[in-house]
């Protein structure tokens, strides 16, 4: 039996259970510590991918923004045909929709700042749901000057009526990943929304 590997994985075990958050004794979680730490010790486990440009000096944050923008424009492009013949102008303004469904009435402020817009292109998104009728606007008693937003009953069927569509749409930005590659980049995704968030509260 390999019995140096075995108390080798348990002393790796031990550290993991100091570093690691309580009850987290999923196996694939204790991969991708056991993956972290020995890139720390400088023991490569995972070879680097390829990419154009690679051996003229492009560098990993180079691929990863302009993937990143590409991205953005396939997912743009599925949600346009999304909404196509629906009475929404622009993919904005389902999210919009959707973040009201998702996390209740808020201001407007709080609205365009959730969906990370400058504040006057985020005025013309609420401006057109109110005016289509999706969304209303109401003065709190304790504060006549904030208005929050909310979804109307026509606004909430027009988003029933979509969300099959929008369904598909999302599928197909995300169709060629297996479950698990969808749960690593929603890890390594929320990682970088996380940092951005807090580096840029305020700004917006």
């Amino acid at each position: 039996m390999y019995y140096d590997l075995i108390i080798e994985v348990i002393d790796l075990i031990k550290i993991y259970e100091q570093e690691s958050e309580p009850y987290h004794q999923d196996p694939y979680l204790f991969g991708q510590w056991l993956n972290e730490y020995y890139q720390k010790k400088g023991h490569p486990t995972i070879p680097e991918p390829e990419w154009d440009g690679k051996v003229n000096g492009r560098s990993a944050d180079s691929v990863i923004n302009t993937s990143l923008v590409h991205l953005y424009k396939y997912a743009r492009l599925h949600a346009k045909a999304a909404i196509a013949n629906t009475s929404f102008s622009t993919p904005d303004e389902f999210i919009y929709l959707i973040s009201l469904v998702s996390f209740g009435s808020m201001s407007k402020t709080a609205l365009i700042r959730l969906n990370i817009h400058e504040k006057s292109a985020g005025m013309q998104i609420v401006n057109r749901l109110i005016s289509n009728g999706l969304v209303e606007q109401a003065a709190l008693d304790s504060d006549k000057r904030n208005r929050m937003i909310h979804i109307t009953a026509k606004g909430t069927q027009l988003l029933n009526e979509s969300m099959q569509n929008i369904r598909i749409a999302s599928m197909k930005v995300t169709e060629p990943l297996s479950h698990q590659e969808k749960m690593d980049l929603i890890r390594l995704l929320t990682k970088l929304e996380n940092f951005h968030e807090e580096k840029t509260r305020g700004q917006l």
